[in-house]
């Protein structure tokens, strides 16, 4: 595996790491995420599959796509959300790996 070798990140870079890290650390948002994984959904889709509240869901949502880790689509009056972050996808996807191995 290839390490960054830059000596110190940025006050920006180290403020962006620690907000998606913050933001894995719900469950609410990483079951969203999750079902964000391989395809789109409006809002209501992910409230009803996760049994959650429409204003939960938006909540996280915004919450979300303020650090970018999801973006949205305008159909018509619906917004359909998907993942916007393939890093963190992919962190998240390995974290899920792990605890699934333990």
């Amino acid at each position: 595996m290839k390490y960054n070798t830059e000596p110190e990140l940025t006050e920006a870079q180290l403020t962006h790491v620690s907000q998606i890290f913050k933001a894995l650390g719900d469950p609410t948002r990483i079951r969203i995420l999750h079902f964000l994984l391989d395809q789109e959904y409006s809002v209501n889709e992910i409230a009803e599959k996760l049994e959650l509240h429409q204003s939960t869901v938006s909540h996280q949502l915004s919450t979300m796509k303020k650090i970018r880790l999801v973006k949205s689509r305008r159909e018509g009056t619906t917004i359909y959300y998907s993942h916007d972050d393939k890093h963190v996808i992919d962190l998240l996807t390995e974290a899920i790996n792990h605890a699934c191995h333990n």
